[in-house]
């Protein structure tokens, strides 16, 4: 497992379609940054469970993260020391999974998203 090249699940792509469709938001990797966010601001640790990364949607850290991907591994790295569970290479590629389907699935369940302004809203302090 590796952060190089990221996939998702099926119910992470259609939860992604559904929210491409509500907010107007065209890219995957703009939905996964917030996604990503999203499941780092939730205290808890995401539940370790099995993910299956079957469907077709991929890409690389690079495109994940754009020209801040420095910045994103440095938050995943501080919440991986945070939760005290080091940050080997496999550690840091399965907690990114977890968390960006986590991150997804608050997104995709939140009825309150049906636009762009909507998602914007949920911005700690943009009120």
């Amino acid at each position: 497992m590796s952060l190089e090249h990221i996939r998702l699940s099926t119910q992470a792509k259609d939860q992604l379609v559904k929210l491409k469709r509500a907010t107007g938001v065209k890219n995957w990797n703009v939905l996964c940054r917030w996604a990503f966010c999203v499941s780092l601001a939730d205290i808890s640790a995401p539940v370790q469970k099995p993910i299956n990364t079957d469907s077709s949607v991929e890409m690389s850290w690079k495109v994940f993260g754009g020209e801040y991907h420095a910045i994103y591994l440095a938050l995943l790295k501080q919440r991986c020391k945070n939760d005290g569970i080091g940050n080997s290479t496999h550690t840091l590629a399965h907690q990114f999974k977890l968390h960006i389907h986590r991150g997804i699935a608050i997104l995709a369940g939140d009825r309150t998203i049906r636009d762009i302004a909507s998602l914007l809203a949920k911005i700690p302090g943009s009120s």
